[in-house]
């Protein structure tokens, strides 16, 4: 038995779950920006209500990575710290492109898997993955044109998914580009993932541990 507790907070979707050896137990999402900060510890909670599981019962806490939003994944850091102290648990790390990248790996076909997190403009995070969630290229923030991954798409199909995608939908228009909406990344779908790595002892150093920003933070100001 390895119960751990997921959290994803790179998007404007927190989410938190619990899994049992990669099996899902329960999960909380709220489809709301900003909501991080007052919602997580809420759904934590509702969590081991639901399920009657004792905190003394985590064998560790996965937390998303990043990239994705700066506020979020450090919100979701600083929670993962502070359960993995108290609970004096090791902490896993689960990059949130192949968080995003297992919500579509069964669900229809195609050669490989883009996961897109919008990142301002026609820029975007993205990465490309096989069937198996495996990482075939670096994660990267690429700018969005017409010729984005005419090398890829003239070999294979792909397809395209997550709030970063819409955008590109009209500008990436190969007959080996597909589309699928209302794809985001959630803790629902970190269970294997995080079970995989717990099996292997691959934990992160918790006091050191950043997420993966990607880029620099770039406040944003009001207009005047």
């Amino acid at each position: 038995m390895a119960v751990i507790i997921s959290i994803e907070t790179s998007t404007s979707v927190c989410s938190a779950a619990l899994h049992d050896s990669g099996r899902l137990l329960a999960s909380k999402e709220l489809h709301m920006p900003h909501a991080a900060a007052a919602q997580l510890a809420v759904q934590l909670s509702d969590l081991f209500t639901e399920t009657k599981i004792s905190k003394q019962d985590i064998s560790a806490v996965a937390v998303s990575s990043g990239p994705g939003s700066y506020t979020g994944l450090r919100i979701g850091a600083a929670t993962a710290k502070g359960l993995c102290y108290g609970l004096n648990i090791p902490m896993i790390a689960v990059e949130s492109l192949s968080v995003l990248a297992s919500a579509v790996s069964t669900l229809q076909s195609g050669d490989l898997l883009c996961p897109m997190i919008d990142a301002r403009r026609m820029e975007v995070y993205c990465c490309l993955y096989d069937r198996s969630v495996k990482a075939i290229t670096k994660t990267e923030a690429k700018v969005i044109d017409s010729e984005s991954f005419a090398d890829e798409l003239k070999a294979a199909t792909i397809i395209f998914f997550g709030d970063g995608a819409a955008k590109c939908r009209e500008v990436i228009t190969h007959p080996n580009a597909s589309f699928i909406d209302k794809i985001y990344p959630s803790a629902a779908n970190m269970g294997m993932s995080a079970f995989a790595r717990f099996q292997a002892q691959k934990f992160v150093d918790t006091p050191s541990f950043e997420p993966f920003y990607l880029k620099e933070f770039v406040a944003k100001t009001k207009s005047a």
